[in-house]
């Protein structure tokens, strides 16, 4: 078949391969805080496989560590300290006024 008749195939790109996000020689464990912080949102949600580029036993393992270390409170569950700021503003303008007399 010619070129011209398949006008609608992809061309054949080469793509340049990542490196993965974990080493051979990193330890995925709760105590790894610097490994585990690589894999979690600024909200402290734990990011999807297909963001982080993991496999799944990487993704599982990952996963187990966060909720070990949060359940060690070495993480939060949450991370709101911007909602936590912005609620003390708000009850600070909006506090309880006392009347002077």
């Amino acid at each position: 078949m010619d070129k011209s008749k398949r006008p609608f195939l992809k061309s054949k790109r080469s793509f340049r391969r990542r490196l993965p996000p974990i080493g051979s020689g990193d330890q995925i464990d709760y105590r790894n805080m610097s490994l585990i912080s690589r894999f979690i949102s600024e909200q402290g949600k734990i990011l999807s496989r297909r963001v982080n580029r993991l496999t799944l036993k990487q993704q599982r393992l990952i996963t187990i560590a966060i909720k070990q270390a949060r359940i060690l409170s070495s993480l939060p569950f949450l991370n709101n300290e911007k909602q936590f700021e912005r609620a003390e503003s708000i009850a600070r303008t909006t506090g309880f006024r006392t009347k002077i007399k």
